[in-house]
């Protein structure tokens, strides 16, 4: 799968490692210092994909992400140092679809990239969203796991249907609870942790060890495609 994708990202060296190991990869790639420039490159050009960097001269990625999602729903991976966990959770809140932290590997950098852009080649015409062995039918509302029916409350059935939409995202909690406002009639800071654990009994194959809805440390949680087992 090969896209032209646009890097913005000021550091020399990390521009030049994310460059090569993509172009390795068949892509087409143009780097960008700052976000400004950026900017005026998507407008001329729109890439299939932005590797953004928080930290830039001129525009950071912040307020790149913020003006992007007035005018696009290109994807956007951000990359961000330790750090700055409050510019990560921004940067989420703003519409970046994943996030990386500095210092990152490059071959994680070109697998994250993979699954962001097939999720932009989803088409309208098959509706299920399937991460792995997690397939989600919004027309008939059903889910199924290793190619098995399960049966999901109204919001659970939401919040997997979210980020099955965006695999690989990881959502804040906040986030998470905002899409079941009409769902759960009774909301509190424990009920998305409650509809996780209860996803995981039915999705994964040990829920003691989830490797598909996965937490992400700090933040929340992502749904992903489970790793290849090995032997």
């Amino acid at each position: 799968m090969c896209a032209y994708v646009l890097v913005a990202e000021d550091d020399q060296k990390q521009a030049e490692l994310a460059r090569r190991y993509l172009e390795r990869e068949g892509h087409e790639v143009t780097v960008m210092a700052d976000g400004r420039a950026a900017l005026e490159q998507i407008r001329q050009r729109p890439p299939a994909l932005l590797v953004l960097d928080v930290m830039m001269p001129k525009v950071d990625g912040l307020d790149v992400c913020r003006i992007l999602r007035r005018e696009s729903d290109l994807p956007v991976l951000m990359l961000t140092a330790r750090s700055t966990e409050d510019d990560l959770l921004l940067g989420l809140d703003l519409g970046a679809d994943d996030y990386m932290t500095k210092p990152y590997s490059p071959r994680e950098l070109v697998a994250r990239t993979r699954s962001l852009l097939r999720r932009g080649q989803r088409t309208p015409a098959d509706p299920v969203l399937r991460v792995g062995a997690v397939h989600v039918d919004p027309v008939r509302h059903e889910v199924r796991s290793d190619g098995r029916l399960v049966d999901c409350t109204p919001g659970e059935f939401q919040l997997l249907q979210a980020m099955a939409a965006q695999p690989s995202r990881a959502f804040t909690r906040d986030q998470l609870l905002g899409y079941l406002h009409g769902f759960d009639r009774y909301i509190t800071n424990r009920t998305v942790d409650v509809h996780v654990m209860n996803l995981r009994r039915k999705i994964e194959p040990n829920p003691r060890k989830p490797a598909r809805l996965v937490t992400v440390y700090g933040i929340g949680y992502k749904l992903v495609e489970e790793p290849p087992r090995v032997g």
